[in-house]
Protein backbone atom coordinates (compact mmCIF):
# COMPACT_ATOMS: atom_id res chain seq x y z
CA UNK A 1 0.00 0.00 0.00
CA UNK A 2 2.94 2.26 0.82
CA UNK A 3 4.29 1.90 -2.52
CA UNK A 4 1.09 2.12 -4.22
CA UNK A 5 0.99 5.65 -2.78
CA UNK A 6 4.27 6.43 -3.43
CA UNK A 7 3.91 5.77 -6.91
CA UNK A 8 0.51 7.35 -7.32
CA UNK A 9 2.42 10.57 -6.40
CA UNK A 10 5.54 10.41 -8.62
CA UNK A 11 3.17 9.56 -11.38
CA UNK A 12 0.87 12.76 -10.73
CA UNK A 13 4.09 14.73 -9.70
CA UNK A 14 5.54 13.96 -13.13
CA UNK A 15 2.05 14.66 -14.79
CA UNK A 16 2.14 18.48 -13.14
CA UNK A 17 5.74 18.72 -14.27
CA UNK A 18 5.01 17.77 -17.30
CA UNK A 19 2.22 20.02 -17.64
CA UNK A 20 3.53 22.90 -16.05
CA UNK A 21 6.37 22.50 -19.28
CA UNK A 22 3.67 21.85 -21.76
CA UNK A 23 1.73 25.04 -19.87
CA UNK A 24 4.85 27.12 -20.86
CA UNK A 25 5.66 26.03 -23.58
CA UNK A 26 3.02 27.42 -25.30
CA UNK A 27 3.82 29.97 -27.95
CA UNK A 28 1.47 32.79 -27.77
CA UNK A 29 0.30 35.12 -30.91
CA UNK A 30 1.93 37.97 -31.50
CA UNK A 31 5.24 36.86 -28.77
CA UNK A 32 8.62 37.17 -30.13
CA UNK A 33 11.48 35.80 -28.71
CA UNK A 34 15.12 37.36 -27.77
CA UNK A 35 16.45 36.01 -31.29
CA UNK A 36 13.34 38.01 -33.22
CA UNK A 37 13.61 40.82 -31.72
CA UNK A 38 17.20 41.70 -31.32
CA UNK A 39 18.41 41.19 -35.11
CA UNK A 40 20.23 45.12 -35.09
CA UNK A 41 22.19 47.23 -33.14
CA UNK A 42 19.33 49.49 -34.09
CA UNK A 43 16.92 47.04 -32.00
CA UNK A 44 19.61 47.49 -29.34
CA UNK A 45 19.33 51.15 -29.17
CA UNK A 46 15.49 51.21 -28.70
CA UNK A 47 16.15 48.76 -25.61
CA UNK A 48 18.64 51.01 -24.39
CA UNK A 49 16.22 54.00 -24.59
CA UNK A 50 13.24 52.39 -23.60
CA UNK A 51 14.58 49.98 -21.07
CA UNK A 52 17.65 51.39 -19.69
CA UNK A 53 17.88 55.24 -19.63
CA UNK A 54 14.48 54.94 -18.18
CA UNK A 55 15.02 52.81 -15.10
CA UNK A 56 18.04 55.50 -14.48
CA UNK A 57 16.81 57.58 -11.67
CA UNK A 58 18.14 59.14 -8.05
CA UNK A 59 14.97 60.69 -7.12
CA UNK A 60 15.42 58.26 -3.59
CA UNK A 61 18.65 59.65 -3.19
CA UNK A 62 17.78 63.33 -3.36
CA UNK A 63 14.05 62.92 -0.95
CA UNK A 64 16.75 60.58 1.98
CA UNK A 65 19.40 62.87 1.72
CA UNK A 66 17.05 66.27 2.28
CA UNK A 67 15.34 64.53 5.01
CA UNK A 68 18.94 62.83 6.54
CA UNK A 69 20.61 66.29 6.42
CA UNK A 70 19.62 70.07 7.02
CA UNK A 71 17.49 71.05 4.06
CA UNK A 72 14.23 70.99 5.02
CA UNK A 73 11.40 72.14 7.35
CA UNK A 74 8.63 70.35 8.22
CA UNK A 75 5.62 71.96 5.82
CA UNK A 76 1.91 72.92 6.87
CA UNK A 77 0.40 70.07 5.17
CA UNK A 78 3.01 67.72 6.60
CA UNK A 79 0.83 64.68 8.69
CA UNK A 80 3.71 62.83 9.54
CA UNK A 81 4.90 61.82 6.18
CA UNK A 82 8.55 60.72 7.13
CA UNK A 83 8.87 62.02 9.81
CA UNK A 84 10.68 59.09 11.04
CA UNK A 85 13.63 59.16 8.88
CA UNK A 86 13.52 63.29 9.84
CA UNK A 87 14.74 62.43 12.64
CA UNK A 88 17.51 59.70 11.78
CA UNK A 89 15.16 56.90 12.49
CA UNK A 90 17.25 54.68 10.06
CA UNK A 91 16.73 50.78 10.26
CA UNK A 92 17.46 48.26 7.36
CA UNK A 93 13.14 48.30 6.24
CA UNK A 94 13.24 52.32 5.84
CA UNK A 95 11.84 52.62 2.43
CA UNK A 96 14.46 54.60 1.35
CA UNK A 97 16.92 52.19 2.21
CA UNK A 98 15.10 49.64 0.28
CA UNK A 99 14.36 51.91 -3.02
CA UNK A 100 18.12 53.18 -3.56
CA UNK A 101 19.40 49.82 -3.27
CA UNK A 102 16.75 48.70 -5.39
CA UNK A 103 16.40 51.36 -7.91
CA UNK A 104 19.79 51.07 -8.24
CA UNK A 105 20.07 46.97 -8.85
CA UNK A 106 17.29 47.28 -11.37
CA UNK A 107 19.16 49.62 -13.58
CA UNK A 108 22.39 47.33 -13.41
CA UNK A 109 19.82 44.76 -14.47
CA UNK A 110 18.77 46.17 -17.41
CA UNK A 111 22.42 46.87 -18.52
CA UNK A 112 23.07 43.34 -17.88
CA UNK A 113 20.43 42.44 -20.35
CA UNK A 114 21.26 44.42 -23.02
CA UNK A 115 25.01 43.07 -22.97
CA UNK A 116 23.69 39.85 -22.95
CA UNK A 117 21.41 40.49 -26.11
CA UNK A 118 23.66 42.23 -27.79
CA UNK A 119 25.72 38.61 -28.51
CA UNK A 120 22.78 37.71 -30.76
CA UNK A 121 23.89 40.85 -33.46
CA UNK A 122 26.73 40.68 -35.24
CA UNK A 123 27.11 44.20 -36.48
CA UNK A 124 28.81 44.28 -40.36
CA UNK A 125 28.60 47.88 -42.33
CA UNK A 126 31.07 50.33 -40.29
CA UNK A 127 27.98 52.69 -39.46
CA UNK A 128 26.34 49.61 -37.90
CA UNK A 129 29.32 48.04 -36.11
CA UNK A 130 29.57 51.82 -34.84
CA UNK A 131 26.37 52.36 -33.07
CA UNK A 132 26.78 48.42 -31.45
CA UNK A 133 29.55 50.07 -29.72
CA UNK A 134 28.14 52.90 -28.51
CA UNK A 135 25.30 51.77 -27.20
CA UNK A 136 27.10 49.57 -25.43
CA UNK A 137 29.45 52.20 -24.20
CA UNK A 138 26.01 54.22 -22.95
CA UNK A 139 24.39 51.56 -20.89
CA UNK A 140 28.06 51.20 -19.07
CA UNK A 141 28.22 54.32 -18.37
CA UNK A 142 24.97 54.40 -16.68
CA UNK A 143 26.35 50.62 -14.86
CA UNK A 144 28.55 52.83 -13.59
CA UNK A 145 27.04 55.85 -12.34
CA UNK A 146 24.61 53.19 -10.67
CA UNK A 147 27.37 51.62 -8.47
CA UNK A 148 28.77 55.04 -7.87
CA UNK A 149 25.73 55.83 -6.77
CA UNK A 150 24.91 52.86 -4.67
CA UNK A 151 28.97 53.20 -3.08
CA UNK A 152 28.27 56.77 -2.12
CA UNK A 153 24.96 55.50 0.73
CA UNK A 154 26.08 51.79 1.39
CA UNK A 155 30.17 51.68 1.52
CA UNK A 156 31.36 53.01 4.80
CA UNK A 157 34.78 54.44 3.55
CA UNK A 158 34.64 54.80 -0.59
CA UNK A 159 38.54 55.38 0.06
CA UNK A 160 39.16 52.43 1.38
CA UNK A 161 39.84 49.95 -0.85
CA UNK A 162 39.83 46.62 1.65
CA UNK A 163 36.43 48.36 3.00
CA UNK A 164 33.23 46.05 1.97
CA UNK A 165 31.19 47.74 -0.86
CA UNK A 166 27.98 46.83 -2.70
CA UNK A 167 27.24 43.30 -4.32
CA UNK A 168 29.41 42.66 -8.20
CA UNK A 169 26.46 41.84 -10.32
CA UNK A 170 28.46 41.45 -13.31
CA UNK A 171 26.10 39.57 -15.95
CA UNK A 172 22.47 38.32 -16.16
CA UNK A 173 22.49 35.51 -13.26
CA UNK A 174 19.88 32.54 -12.51
CA UNK A 175 17.11 34.07 -10.53
CA UNK A 176 18.33 31.06 -7.44
CA UNK A 177 22.18 32.73 -7.30
CA UNK A 178 23.12 34.74 -4.55
CA UNK A 179 25.73 36.80 -4.27
CA UNK A 180 27.67 38.33 -1.17
CA UNK A 181 29.21 42.09 -0.54
CA UNK A 182 32.75 42.60 -3.02
CA UNK A 183 35.56 44.71 -1.35
CA UNK A 184 35.54 48.32 -2.33
CA UNK A 185 38.49 47.47 -4.86
CA UNK A 186 36.51 45.01 -6.63
CA UNK A 187 33.87 47.79 -7.34
CA UNK A 188 36.39 50.09 -8.47
CA UNK A 189 38.20 48.04 -11.30
CA UNK A 190 34.75 47.26 -12.36
CA UNK A 191 33.12 50.89 -12.57
CA UNK A 192 36.35 51.95 -13.94
CA UNK A 193 36.79 48.83 -16.74
CA UNK A 194 33.14 50.24 -17.74
CA UNK A 195 34.51 53.60 -17.95
CA UNK A 196 37.30 53.07 -19.85
CA UNK A 197 35.41 51.01 -22.69
CA UNK A 198 32.98 54.21 -23.16
CA UNK A 199 35.89 56.15 -23.21
CA UNK A 200 37.12 54.11 -26.54
CA UNK A 201 34.04 53.84 -27.98
CA UNK A 202 31.09 56.48 -27.60
CA UNK A 203 30.98 57.79 -30.73
CA UNK A 204 30.51 61.99 -31.46
CA UNK A 205 27.51 63.75 -30.38
CA UNK A 206 24.65 63.03 -32.93
CA UNK A 207 21.39 64.78 -33.49
CA UNK A 208 19.55 63.96 -29.72
CA UNK A 209 20.18 66.20 -26.75
CA UNK A 210 24.01 65.57 -25.77
CA UNK A 211 22.55 66.46 -22.11
CA UNK A 212 20.06 63.49 -21.72
CA UNK A 213 22.55 60.69 -23.38
CA UNK A 214 25.74 59.97 -22.13
CA UNK A 215 28.55 61.61 -23.44
CA UNK A 216 32.57 61.72 -23.31
CA UNK A 217 31.86 64.80 -21.15
CA UNK A 218 29.73 62.75 -19.15
CA UNK A 219 31.99 60.25 -18.43
CA UNK A 220 34.98 62.87 -17.34
CA UNK A 221 32.62 64.66 -14.84
CA UNK A 222 31.60 60.98 -13.52
CA UNK A 223 34.99 60.25 -13.05
CA UNK A 224 36.16 63.54 -11.24
CA UNK A 225 33.29 62.87 -9.33
CA UNK A 226 34.28 59.72 -8.62
CA UNK A 227 37.86 60.07 -7.94
CA UNK A 228 36.84 62.98 -5.69
CA UNK A 229 34.98 60.36 -3.11
CA UNK A 230 37.99 58.21 -3.48
CA UNK A 231 40.31 60.60 -2.63
CA UNK A 232 42.37 60.52 -5.79
CA UNK A 233 42.78 64.00 -6.24
CA UNK A 234 44.96 64.03 -9.09
CA UNK A 235 42.51 61.81 -11.16
CA UNK A 236 39.94 63.52 -9.83
CA UNK A 237 41.39 67.24 -10.80
CA UNK A 238 42.58 65.41 -14.48
CA UNK A 239 38.93 64.39 -15.83
CA UNK A 240 37.10 67.79 -14.27
CA UNK A 241 39.87 69.72 -16.14
CA UNK A 242 38.63 67.49 -19.01
CA UNK A 243 35.40 68.45 -18.75
CA UNK A 244 36.14 72.40 -18.43
CA UNK A 245 38.19 72.27 -21.54
CA UNK A 246 36.41 70.17 -24.02
CA UNK A 247 32.78 70.30 -23.02
CA UNK A 248 32.26 73.93 -24.23
CA UNK A 249 29.86 75.00 -21.40
CA UNK A 250 30.06 77.59 -19.22
CA UNK A 251 28.22 78.94 -16.21
CA UNK A 252 24.97 79.71 -16.30
CA UNK A 253 24.89 83.10 -15.62
CA UNK A 254 21.65 84.68 -13.42
CA UNK A 255 21.45 87.84 -15.52
CA UNK A 256 19.57 89.36 -16.65
CA UNK A 257 16.43 89.74 -14.44
CA UNK A 258 13.57 91.58 -15.48
CA UNK A 259 13.70 95.41 -14.16
CA UNK A 260 13.54 96.17 -11.00
CA UNK A 261 15.21 95.00 -7.81
CA UNK A 262 13.89 91.68 -6.04
CA UNK A 263 15.32 92.46 -2.85
CA UNK A 264 13.30 92.84 -0.09
CA UNK A 265 12.69 96.50 1.03
CA UNK A 266 15.53 95.92 4.01
CA UNK A 267 18.44 95.22 2.13
CA UNK A 268 19.38 92.67 4.48
CA UNK A 269 16.71 90.60 5.17
CA UNK A 270 13.36 92.85 5.96
CA UNK A 271 10.33 92.53 8.05
CA UNK A 272 8.98 89.36 8.55
CA UNK A 273 5.80 90.30 6.18
CA UNK A 274 7.31 92.34 3.20
CA UNK A 275 7.24 89.43 0.38
CA UNK A 276 9.75 88.24 -1.26
CA UNK A 277 9.68 90.61 -4.34
CA UNK A 278 6.91 93.13 -5.71
CA UNK A 279 4.16 91.04 -7.80
CA UNK A 280 5.11 92.50 -11.28
CA UNK A 281 8.81 91.42 -10.69
CA UNK A 282 7.66 88.17 -9.53
CA UNK A 283 5.30 87.35 -12.53
CA UNK A 284 8.01 87.96 -15.19
CA UNK A 285 10.58 86.01 -13.10
CA UNK A 286 8.72 83.07 -11.97
CA UNK A 287 7.03 82.68 -15.31
CA UNK A 288 8.33 80.10 -17.72
CA UNK A 289 7.46 82.28 -20.51
CA UNK A 290 8.49 85.47 -19.93
CA UNK A 291 11.97 85.05 -17.07
CA UNK A 292 14.63 86.47 -18.64
CA UNK A 293 16.97 84.75 -16.42
CA UNK A 294 18.95 82.20 -17.72
CA UNK A 295 19.39 80.45 -14.62
CA UNK A 296 15.77 80.01 -13.97
CA UNK A 297 14.78 79.43 -17.45
CA UNK A 298 17.66 76.43 -16.56
CA UNK A 299 15.26 75.07 -13.96
CA UNK A 300 12.25 75.22 -15.84
CA UNK A 301 14.05 73.13 -18.78
CA UNK A 302 13.80 75.77 -21.01
CA UNK A 303 17.84 75.68 -22.16
CA UNK A 304 20.45 73.18 -21.43
CA UNK A 305 22.45 75.35 -19.64
CA UNK A 306 25.25 74.36 -17.69
CA UNK A 307 23.92 70.44 -17.65
CA UNK A 308 25.97 68.13 -18.46
CA UNK A 309 23.95 64.89 -17.83
CA UNK A 310 20.36 65.38 -16.44
CA UNK A 311 17.36 62.56 -16.62
CA UNK A 312 14.80 63.20 -19.09
CA UNK A 313 11.21 63.30 -17.62
CA UNK A 314 8.90 65.11 -20.20
CA UNK A 315 6.35 66.99 -19.15
CA UNK A 316 3.63 64.95 -21.29
CA UNK A 317 3.64 60.80 -21.23
CA UNK A 318 7.48 59.40 -20.97
CA UNK A 319 8.74 57.45 -17.56
CA UNK A 320 9.96 58.88 -14.14
CA UNK A 321 7.83 60.49 -11.34
CA UNK A 322 7.32 64.04 -10.67
CA UNK A 323 10.21 65.54 -8.82
CA UNK A 324 8.21 68.32 -6.87
CA UNK A 325 6.07 66.08 -5.35
CA UNK A 326 8.87 64.62 -3.10
CA UNK A 327 8.14 67.96 -0.91
CA UNK A 328 4.75 68.86 -2.14
CA UNK A 329 1.22 67.82 -2.80
CA UNK A 330 -0.33 70.02 -5.58
CA UNK A 331 2.19 72.40 -6.66
CA UNK A 332 5.03 74.12 -5.68
CA UNK A 333 3.22 77.46 -3.92
CA UNK A 334 1.91 78.16 -0.24
CA UNK A 335 -1.51 76.72 -1.26
CA UNK A 336 -0.12 73.49 -3.10
CA UNK A 337 -0.15 71.58 0.45
CA UNK A 338 3.51 71.37 1.13
CA UNK A 339 4.90 68.95 3.39
CA UNK A 340 8.34 70.00 3.52
CA UNK A 341 9.29 73.63 3.02
CA UNK A 342 13.21 75.20 2.99
CA UNK A 343 14.97 74.41 6.49
CA UNK A 344 15.56 77.80 8.05
CA UNK A 345 19.36 78.24 8.48
CA UNK A 346 19.50 76.48 4.73
CA UNK A 347 17.21 79.54 3.41
CA UNK A 348 19.58 81.76 5.35
CA UNK A 349 22.69 80.63 3.76
CA UNK A 350 21.41 82.11 0.05
CA UNK A 351 22.25 85.46 1.82
CA UNK A 352 25.93 83.91 2.09
CA UNK A 353 26.76 86.18 -1.39
CA UNK A 354 25.26 89.51 -2.04
CA UNK A 355 22.66 89.65 -4.59
CA UNK A 356 22.36 85.92 -4.87
CA UNK A 357 19.57 85.19 -7.64
CA UNK A 358 19.38 81.24 -5.86
CA UNK A 359 17.47 82.59 -2.84
CA UNK A 360 14.71 83.73 -5.28
CA UNK A 361 15.49 80.84 -8.08
CA UNK A 362 15.11 78.04 -5.11
CA UNK A 363 12.08 79.54 -3.39
CA UNK A 364 8.23 80.52 -4.50
CA UNK A 365 6.90 84.06 -3.89
CA UNK A 366 4.14 82.78 -2.05
CA UNK A 367 5.86 82.00 0.50
CA UNK A 368 5.44 82.93 4.24
CA UNK A 369 8.49 85.15 6.04
CA UNK A 370 6.81 85.60 8.74
CA UNK A 371 6.51 81.87 9.75
CA UNK A 372 9.62 81.00 7.94
CA UNK A 373 7.80 78.98 5.35
CA UNK A 374 9.77 79.35 2.00
CA UNK A 375 8.22 76.83 -0.17
CA UNK A 376 10.98 74.76 -2.89
CA UNK A 377 10.72 75.81 -6.06
CA UNK A 378 13.58 74.28 -7.62
CA UNK A 379 11.61 72.39 -9.42
CA UNK A 380 9.15 74.82 -10.73
CA UNK A 381 7.50 72.22 -14.01
CA UNK A 382 7.38 72.92 -16.95
CA UNK A 383 5.03 73.58 -20.07
CA UNK A 384 2.28 73.93 -17.70
CA UNK A 385 3.03 70.65 -16.11
CA UNK A 386 3.57 71.11 -12.10
CA UNK A 387 5.76 69.29 -9.79
CA UNK A 388 7.50 67.70 -13.55
CA UNK A 389 11.52 69.03 -14.24
CA UNK A 390 14.62 67.15 -15.53
CA UNK A 391 16.50 65.59 -13.17
CA UNK A 392 19.44 67.33 -13.27
CA UNK A 393 22.75 64.53 -12.49
CA UNK A 394 25.74 66.59 -13.10
CA UNK A 395 26.13 70.39 -13.92
CA UNK A 396 29.21 72.75 -14.18
CA UNK A 397 29.40 74.38 -11.13
CA UNK A 398 30.32 70.78 -9.32
CA UNK A 399 33.50 70.46 -11.53
CA UNK A 400 34.19 73.95 -10.04
CA UNK A 401 33.89 72.65 -6.81
CA UNK A 402 35.99 69.58 -7.23
CA UNK A 403 38.33 71.56 -8.86
CA UNK A 404 38.36 73.62 -5.87
CA UNK A 405 38.29 71.18 -3.49
CA UNK A 406 41.39 69.84 -5.43
CA UNK A 407 43.29 72.68 -4.95
CA UNK A 408 42.71 73.19 -1.46
CA UNK A 409 44.66 69.71 -0.99
CA UNK A 410 47.69 70.98 -3.30
CA UNK A 411 47.43 73.80 -0.77
CA UNK A 412 46.66 76.20 -3.28
CA UNK A 413 44.10 78.48 -1.82
CA UNK A 414 44.10 81.37 -3.75
CA UNK A 415 42.78 78.70 -6.89
CA UNK A 416 40.26 77.06 -4.97
CA UNK A 417 38.99 80.70 -3.88
CA UNK A 418 38.95 81.70 -6.93
CA UNK A 419 36.56 78.90 -8.49
CA UNK A 420 34.54 79.40 -5.42
CA UNK A 421 34.03 82.87 -6.31
CA UNK A 422 33.83 82.34 -9.89
CA UNK A 423 30.25 80.12 -9.17
CA UNK A 424 28.71 82.78 -6.73
CA UNK A 425 29.93 85.37 -9.30
CA UNK A 426 27.62 83.68 -11.69
CA UNK A 427 24.54 83.19 -9.45
CA UNK A 428 24.66 87.54 -8.58
CA UNK A 429 22.02 88.72 -9.99
CA UNK A 430 23.16 92.63 -10.36
CA UNK A 431 26.18 90.98 -12.54
CA UNK A 432 29.14 92.35 -10.25
CA UNK A 433 31.62 89.71 -9.22
CA UNK A 434 32.01 88.32 -5.68
CA UNK A 435 34.14 88.77 -3.04
CA UNK A 436 37.33 86.77 -3.36
CA UNK A 437 37.04 84.41 0.00
CA UNK A 438 40.49 84.06 1.78
CA UNK A 439 41.17 80.59 2.37
CA UNK A 440 44.53 80.12 5.38
CA UNK A 441 43.85 76.68 6.31
CA UNK A 442 42.33 73.72 5.04
CA UNK A 443 39.53 72.95 7.70
CA UNK A 444 38.85 77.17 6.75
CA UNK A 445 38.73 76.72 2.68
CA UNK A 446 36.52 73.04 3.14
CA UNK A 447 34.20 75.15 5.57
CA UNK A 448 33.81 77.65 2.80
CA UNK A 449 33.16 74.89 -0.22
CA UNK A 450 30.88 73.17 1.93
CA UNK A 451 28.95 75.90 2.52
CA UNK A 452 28.87 76.68 -1.05
CA UNK A 453 28.03 73.61 -2.00
CA UNK A 454 25.11 73.47 0.24
CA UNK A 455 23.41 76.37 -1.46
CA UNK A 456 23.93 75.85 -5.17
CA UNK A 457 23.20 71.83 -5.26
CA UNK A 458 20.52 72.46 -2.47
CA UNK A 459 17.49 69.48 -3.49
CA UNK A 460 20.05 67.60 -5.77
CA UNK A 461 20.94 65.21 -3.53
CA UNK A 462 24.70 66.10 -1.92
CA UNK A 463 24.49 67.36 0.91
CA UNK A 464 24.87 64.00 2.87
CA UNK A 465 27.84 62.78 1.32
CA UNK A 466 29.39 65.86 1.00
CA UNK A 467 29.42 66.23 5.12
CA UNK A 468 30.23 62.74 5.29
CA UNK A 469 33.01 63.27 3.28
CA UNK A 470 34.07 66.72 4.58
CA UNK A 471 32.49 67.24 7.70
CA UNK A 472 35.22 66.17 9.91
CA UNK A 473 38.07 68.49 8.30
CA UNK A 474 35.96 70.98 8.22
CA UNK A 475 34.40 70.83 11.75
CA UNK A 476 30.95 70.81 10.55
CA UNK A 477 28.18 68.80 10.62
CA UNK A 478 24.49 68.57 10.08
CA UNK A 479 23.32 72.39 10.76
CA UNK A 480 19.68 72.91 11.42
CA UNK A 481 17.25 75.02 12.85
CA UNK A 482 15.24 74.59 16.15
CA UNK A 483 12.31 75.98 13.75
CA UNK A 484 12.46 73.23 11.51
CA UNK A 485 10.95 70.56 13.80
CA UNK A 486 7.68 70.80 15.51
CA UNK A 487 9.12 68.72 18.21
CA UNK A 488 12.44 69.27 20.20
CA UNK A 489 14.99 67.09 18.37
CA UNK A 490 18.84 66.80 17.80
CA UNK A 491 19.45 69.51 15.90
CA UNK A 492 22.48 67.99 14.42
CA UNK A 493 24.19 64.38 13.75
CA UNK A 494 28.09 63.51 14.67
CA UNK A 495 30.32 63.19 11.30
CA UNK A 496 31.32 60.34 13.09
CA UNK A 497 27.84 58.61 13.48
CA UNK A 498 27.00 54.99 11.98
CA UNK A 499 24.20 56.32 10.53
CA UNK A 500 25.87 58.15 7.84
CA UNK A 501 26.14 54.87 5.73
CA UNK A 502 23.22 53.46 5.11
CA UNK A 503 22.23 49.55 6.45
CA UNK A 504 21.67 46.68 3.78
CA UNK A 505 17.83 46.32 3.21
CA UNK A 506 16.47 43.87 5.41
CA UNK A 507 14.68 42.49 1.94
CA UNK A 508 18.30 41.67 0.37
CA UNK A 509 19.48 40.30 4.00
CA UNK A 510 16.68 37.76 4.04
CA UNK A 511 16.73 36.46 0.72
CA UNK A 512 20.32 36.49 0.65
CA UNK A 513 22.43 34.11 3.17
CA UNK A 514 26.23 35.06 0.95
CA UNK A 515 25.28 38.51 3.01
CA UNK A 516 25.62 37.16 6.71
CA UNK A 517 27.78 39.01 8.79
CA UNK A 518 28.15 41.80 6.06
CA UNK A 519 25.49 44.34 7.28
CA UNK A 520 27.04 47.14 7.99
CA UNK A 521 28.02 48.22 11.56
CA UNK A 522 25.50 49.52 13.99
CA UNK A 523 22.31 48.09 12.36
Amino acid sequence: MKKFKTYIIAALGSMLIYSCNDALDIRQAGEAYDEQAFNTSADLVKFLEGSVYSSADIMNQIKYTSLFTDELKIGPANAGQDQGTFRYLITPNDPFVEGIWGGQYLLINRVNQLIEKSALITPTTTADITLYNNTLAEAKVLRAFAYLNLMTYYSTDMKNNNALGVILADKVYPFETKLPRVSNGAIWSFVESDLAFADANLAPPSTHPASYFVSKNFVNALRARMYLYRGNYTLAKQYATAVLNTSGLVLTPATPIPTGNPSYANPTQGPPTVPLASASWAYLFYTQTTTPSPYRQMLFDNIVGENIFKLSRPSVGGTGGNIANLWTTNSTQLNGSPWWVTGVNLFAAYQNTTNDLRRWAYTDPTSAPASNTYVIDKYPGKNNTALKNDIKVIRLSEIYFILAECAVEENDFATAANYIRSVRSARRWDGLQANLPNYTTKAIAYQDILKERRVELAFEGHRLIDLKRLGSIAGVSIDRNAGDDVISTPLTLSITDYRWTLPIPVSELNGNPQLAGQQNPGY
